[in-house]
């Protein structure tokens, strides 16, 4: 996939992208899912995370994996259906938040490294 019109692959902003997934293995296969796809640069998994939420009307309190993907902004609609179909929850989440900066080459790394096939 190209860089939007306007933008050139060496300036294309950077996203980091948030979910949660039940158990280790779920995570674990959903990152490798992605970086073998070319969806994300790299995928770290955090264990530990105790999430509070209300779903159907009731409060939950469960044990989850974070996952932290690193992608490329115009990769992130085709990773968040990626996760929506590999994704064991009903409605998983998915959240882009945009990188306002960094390190330029791990920056640059992370713009080569997610290129996800036609």
């Amino acid at each position: 996939m190209s860089p939007g019109p306007g933008e050139m692959a060496g300036t294309e902003p950077i996203h980091v992208v948030l979910v949660t997934a039940p158990d280790l293995a779920a995570a674990a296969g959903l990152g490798r899912s992605l970086v073998e796809e070319g969806l994300a640069a790299c995928v770290n998994l955090v264990p530990g995370v105790r999430s509070i939420y209300r779903w159907q009307g009731e409060i939950h309190d469960d044990p989850e994996v974070l996952l932290i993907v690193k992608t490329r902004a115009s990769l992130v609609e085709t990773l968040a259906s990626r996760v929506r179909a590999l994704h064991p929850y009903e409605l998983p989440e998915v959240l882009a938040l945009p990188v306002a900066g960094g390190s330029e080459p791990y920056l640059a790394w992370v713009r080569d490294a997610a290129e996800a096939s036609s």
